[in-house]
């Protein structure tokens, strides 16, 4: 089992259409040392990450044009990226929408307003579990 010991090499993708939520996902994330690629919705996240190709992709539920369960799926569909994790956002926390973002292959619901705490930790969760492999 190897360690990385810096998260410069992590990749963490975030889909939101609100520019306060990018915004500070970007800061928590950025101070961290991640590096981030940000997208506005699901359409702009497709055409971003084949170059992206990031290690864990949080993705907003209510987005226009193409919302979070569809963005995930169509990730999930994918060869390429099926075994990237994919945390949905909403501000909602209910039974439903966790279910609804299990069914099309979410790994885990972060709900928002998320703390700079929660965040992380999320994504060591993910990111330490892929160092496994």
């Amino acid at each position: 089992m190897s360690t990385v010991t810096g998260n410069e090499n992590v990749r963490i993708m975030v889909i939101d259409d609100s520019s306060t939520i990018r915004r500070s996902a970007e800061i928590f994330l950025g101070q961290a040392g991640y590096q981030i690629v940000l997208a506005e919705d699901g359409f702009d996240a497709l055409a971003k990450i084949n170059d992206s190709h990031p290690d864990l992709i949080f993705c907003d539920i209510l987005m226009p044009r193409l919302d979070g369960y569809q963005t995930c799926a169509l990730i999930k569909k994918s060869a390429r990226f099926r075994e990237t994790p994919v945390i949905m956002l909403s501000s909602k926390d209910g039974l439903f929408d966790r279910a609804r973002g299990a069914m099309v292959g979410s790994d885990e619901y972060l709900t928002k307003p998320f703390t700079k705490d929660s965040l992380l930790k999320t994504v060591r969760h993910y990111t330490t579990a892929g160092q496994d492999k």
